[in-house]
């Protein structure tokens, strides 16, 4: 990813550690929580391999590609269950791995996102630009909404009175870990959309 290095490596961080929790998570779920879990694991190990500095690895332009067909997959895989009824989470898992395959066609075109390869004419490379700036905007203003969504989420409701709320000891089976992952993964897929 083109950027500056400290911001890659803390995406690096961060996408990576979200990725070993919902690892962790699928231990104590199953069926479609676990399948869930499963899918943002590999959204944020396939957001930390994307965001490592172009100074530390340089794919060729097939290993974008690759990057692109391994995410096209897991874009069939969150449209498969969705043909009985859209769910929000896995249209959610879509949008997510449409935008990994966006970003990764994007860098093996130019690398940075300006969709214009060296043999293109200007006419067909401004096209091009513009058509990725949209859709850039488009996945800029989703993820915007959403982050905004997850965080009004994460707001304690207020517990029933004379009564505590629940604690549990298992901490891969606290739904406010769920989604405060879901806000940093979309707050890292914000910066990535903006860093491209």
């Amino acid at each position: 990813m083109h950027g500056p290095a400290v911001s890659c490596w803390l995406l690096v961080a961060l996408c990576g550690a979200i990725g070993a929790y919902c690892l962790l998570r699928m231990r104590g779920c199953s069926g479609q929580a676990r399948a869930a879990a499963g899918g943002e694991a590999l959204m944020g190990f396939g957001m930390a391999a994307m965001a490592l500095p172009a100074t530390v690895l340089v794919l060729p332009e097939w290993g974008w590609l690759v990057y692109a067909a391994i995410f096209g997959g897991a874009a069939l895989r969150a449209v498969w269950p969705a043909r009985h009824g859209v769910r929000r989470l896995h249209a959610h898992h879509l949008v997510g791995s449409l935008s990994m395959v966006h970003m990764a066609i994007a860098m093996t075109y130019g690398g940075d996102g300006g969709g214009g390869g060296a043999g293109h004419g200007t006419g067909h490379a401004e096209q091009s630009a513009a058509g990725v700036e949209l859709l850039t905007g488009v996945l800029l203003a989703y993820y915007a909404g959403y982050v905004l969504r997850s965080g009004v989420r994460l707001i304690p409701a207020a517990s029933p009175v004379g009564g505590a709320a629940a604690a549990t000891d298992a901490w891969d089976a606290r739904p406010e870990l769920a989604r405060a992952c879901g806000l940093a993964m979309g707050l890292a897929m914000l910066a990535m959309l903006l860093i491209l």
